[in-house]
This record gives C-alpha cells, structure tokens and sequence, in this order.
C-alpha cells in the first residue's frame, strides 16, 4: 500500500550538511506520521525525528538545533535537514510512514512502512 523511496545520504566531514528526502507512494488511504530513524552499526535502531500532518514535530534530544524535518502534505515527502553533524551521527537513516486505511477487508490505524534506508557516514 505505500512504499517509500529515499534519497541524499552520503559522506560528508564534522560540522557539515546533508538533506535527505523520502517521497511515499500510496495506493489509498492516507498518511499520518512520517518519520526517520537511525541505526548505527551494533545498535538498536532510534527514532530521529517524526512530523505529523498537522505539522507536529518530535525530536530526539541529541539532535535538537541540529536537525529540521519537514514535510510536503501534497507529495507525501518528508524531509530531514541535517546540520552540523559529527560522527555519532553516522549511521542507516530509514524512513518511516504510519498509514491508515483499507487493506485486504480490514481497517489499518497506524500501519508502519519502511524505505530501504540511505547511508549517512560523518568522518571526524
């Protein structure tokens, strides 16, 4: 029902930027939650940052005045502008949507799908 495609990952040296841009392609219903996540090599996956339709926003606390994610309703795309970076930033960065809708006869509230992440590796 929704597949996501991501984009803009990279390598890139302390302090500086990336964007990353994760456009969602849905076959009915709608999308609540976008989102990215992390995972660093040997850790358990983190949520980053999520953005609801309504343009409310949750940040995790280690990249607060770093981080912006945002979103274009109309496109079903999020975005994640990331500045000043270090290197315990690196990691797969994976987007993520809640859908609700129709599927199969049933009724979903809060479906989770997940792009096939992008690297994002900051050298020190």
């Amino acid at each position: 029902q929704v597949q996501l495609v991501e984009s803009g990952g990279g390598l890139v040296e302390a302090g500086g930027s990336l964007r990353l841009s994760c456009a969602a392609s849905i076959n009915g219903g709608v999308i609540n939650v976008m989102g990215w996540y992390r995972q660093a090599s040997g850790n358990q996956r983190e949520r980053v940052a999520t953005i609801t339709t309504g343009g409310r926003i949750n940040y995790i606390a280690s990249v607060k005045d770093r981080f912006t994610i945002s979103r274009d309703n109309g496109k079903n795309t999020v975005y994640l502008q990331m500045t000043s970076l270090k290197p315990e930033d690196t990691a797969v960065y994976v987007c993520n949507a809640e859908w609700r809708g129709f599927y199969g006869g049933t009724y979903y509230d809060g479906r989770n799908y997940w792009g096939q992440g992008t690297q994002v590796t900051v050298s020190s």
